[in-house]
């Protein structure tokens, strides 16, 4: 179980870690196989990994799309998957208030990109001691992170990741700019690469956030070669029905293959 902050030099000297799992909690059959799927891959491949999946999404295009199964429904799913599968769990929140709720259950308490700046967020996320992850605004510069992160170390947590998501290019383009990870690293925090949410296409027309998963590997690719301490990954067994983020996430079939010609970049890089 992933009870402290990953041990960053042991990170950059190894293996990456993984956060991963459906984008949502759609229902209890899709998240604990998913899970299990993830927990056989990466343990044959050695990668640490965290279970992620958000049991409640605040951040819609449309107020008709689907915000989740109700709170405590999907947190007793997360738990179960805790319980059974023996897997630390990673959600986001979206109000303080949320912070003390959501760590009754999980290992890592996560700051939406949006949310990055909000001290009372990040102030709550830093009094449940877990492990706190930020990710960093699409508005922001990597060097600007650094302020986010102290919030929550001046509140007396320094257990922190900090994650990268692309940044806004345009009105409905991202742009992952691979010098944000060693510049986030100077803080002295683990820094994280989140590969689907940063091939989002946001804003169209249609009120659909789009995606290009295509393009999925080629971004963990570079970010593994860089020298990311992990990866963040959207994974499900059919992206196509979706209830969140369908149109970027990976269909899970694929991410044991990835998963080992990401290992073996890192390795490569490792001995070079």
């Amino acid at each position: 179980m992933l009870n402290t902050l990953p041990n960053i030099k042991n990170f950059r000297d190894g293996n990456f870690f993984l956060l991963a799992g459906p984008c949502v909690v759609e229902n209890e059959d899709i998240t604990m196989r998913t899970a299990e799927h993830l927990k056989k891959v990466t343990t044959e491949l050695k990668i640490p990994f965290v279970f992620k999946s958000s049991y409640r999404k605040a951040n819609r295009s449309r107020i008709d799309s689907f915000t989740g199964l109700g709170d405590q429904e999907a947190l007793k799913i997360l738990q179960k998957v805790k319980n059974e599968l023996e897997l630390p769990i990673v959600t986001d929140i979206h109000l303080p208030e949320e912070a003390a709720v959501a760590a009754e259950v999980v290992d890592i308490v996560q700051i939406p990109a949006f949310l990055c700046r909000q001290t009372d967020l990040l102030v709550a996320a830093a009094q449940t001691k877990k492990i706190v992850n930020i990710k960093k605004g699409q508005f922001l510069a990597p060097g600007a992170m650094e302020f986010a992160a102290k919030k929550v170390s001046d509140a007396g947590n320094r257990q922190i990741m900090l994650t990268e998501r692309g940044s806004t290019f345009g009105y409905h383009d991202l742009i992952v700019d691979m010098r944000s990870i060693p510049i986030m690293q100077q803080t002295g925090y683990p820094v994280v690469v989140d590969v689907t949410h940063s091939l989002q296409q946001p804003n169209t027309t249609s009120g659909v956030t789009g995606g290009l998963p295509n393009l999925i590997e080629t971004i963990a690719r570079a970010a593994v070669a860089v020298g990311t301490d992990g990866l963040f990954i959207e994974t499900h067994p059919d992206p196509s029905i979706a209830k969140s983020d369908g149109a970027n996430m990976l269909r899970l079939d694929l991410i044991g293959g990835l998963l080992e010609r990401l290992v073996a970049i890192r390795q490569a890089i490792n001995n070079f």
